[in-house]
């Protein structure tokens, strides 16, 4: 099973770039499920048409009782990904990633991996911030590899600097890793070289280049992602490399 984290910057593209990735894992024929740890919990709306799945704070909240199903807190989108969000607390009141603590807690009681039996799992993480409930993704086993997306933007690449020291910090628990960046341009001056120089620093491959582009902001306003819209685009041909390139990576390991 290939179980990946996405990090990056509040804002950088990390929901754009994990719905995309679970559309070309969905449409090269691999079972996915995406998992929104973001109390926002719109990482996983363009899968399912722009109607959002009821996040799991906001279901214990609503029902004052733990869910019984999977069901109740998940919804089948395109091309058959699961999609759950963890939610969080009521503004302004707790704890964000308690949130994510919670929900993984309940999956592990509902059985989801043992169910569903997933080939990929995608984890879509809150912000630059990987301590308490945000690293929980990449504890225990949970997520085995790390994806840290950026632009050449200055506070991008400094959160995406933070995150691959703590990724790092965390290695010698037996963590997850950090398997290379995705460059999400915005059309910054001399963007590829501020990114490369930050990656050849740390020693990390980009492993995909996504284009600024108009025909992502299209299909996001049909509720899609531009992989279900339209896998011939170039820019839909990029998530489906780079998600090839993964399962291949995935079954060389595992041989």
């Amino acid at each position: 099973m290939l179980k990946l984290a996405i990090y990056g910057k509040g804002g950088i593209g990390k929901s754009t770039v994990t719905s995309n990735l679970a559309a070309a894992f969905a449409r090269l024929g691999r079972k996915v499920i995406q998992i929104g740890c973001d109390p926002k919990a719109d990482s996983t709306i363009n899968l399912l048409g722009g109607a959002p799945v009821i996040p799991v704070m906001n279901f214990l909240r609503e029902h004052d009782r733990e869910p019984e199903r999977i069901e109740e807190i998940a919804k089948t989108g395109f091309g058959g990904v699961l999609c759950i969000e963890t939610g969080g607390p009521t503004p302004g009141l707790g704890c964000a990633g308690r949130g994510i603590i919670t929900t993984f807690s309940l999956l592990a009681d509902l059985k989801l991996f043992e169910t569903y039996k997933p080939d990929v799992v995608l984890y879509d993480v809150l912000g630059d911030v990987v301590c308490g409930g945000f690293a929980a993704p990449i504890r225990e086993g949970y997520a085995s590899q790390v994806l840290i997306v950026t632009s050449g933007e200055k506070m991008a690449l400094y959160a995406a600097n933070n995150i691959n020291s703590a990724v790092h910090n965390f290695e010698d628990r037996g963590y997850a890793a950090v398997r290379g960046i995705v460059l999400n341009r915005r059309s910054v001056d001399r963007e590829e070289e501020k990114v490369r120089a930050f990656a050849d620093a740390n020693n990390l491959p980009i492993v995909a280049d996504i284009p600024r582009s108009d025909d992502i902001i299209h299909y996001e306003d049909m509720g899609k992602t531009v992989v279900e819209g339209d896998p011939e685009l170039d820019v839909s041909r990029r998530f489906l490399t780079l998600a090839q390139l993964l399962l291949d990576e995935e079954q060389e390991h595992s041989a």
